[in-house]
């Protein structure tokens, strides 16, 4: 079974960038479709990013196209979130996630904060 761990988060203002990374253990990431997914409070979970497993296709929530990439490095078992030009509505706790299928992403991480003030 695949451990996640993220890591990246923090406070920014609106406009500037971060990036997360994922770190997978315990399987090698090549067997699973990627994912980040994230929460704001009094929200529902939602995906806003997918890759597959070798990394030649990518799906992206309309709320974060253009602004947001993902990418993943099978040699390192990483998984990166690129995110630029963020907005106060990206303030949420942003998951990293993994499964057989990229929509039933069953495996989660913890999670890392993401705030960003206007």
């Amino acid at each position: 079974q695949v451990q996640l761990e993220e890591s990246g988060g923090g406070s920014v203002q609106a406009g500037e960038a971060l990036r997360l990374s994922c770190v997978a253990s315990g399987a090698t990431l090549r067997s699973y479709n990627m994912g980040w997914l994230r929460q704001a409070p009094g929200k529902e979970r939602e995906i806003v990013a997918r890759i597959g497993r070798l990394g030649l296709t990518t799906l992206y929530s309309e709320a974060v196209k253009g602004r947001f990439t993902i990418s993943r490095d099978n040699a390192k078992n990483t998984v990166t979130l690129q995110m630029n030009n963020l907005k106060p509505e990206d303030t949420a706790t942003y998951y990293c996630a993994a499964g057989e299928s990229a929509f039933n992403l069953t495996y989660w991480g913890r999670g890392t904060q993401v705030t960003v003030s206007s």
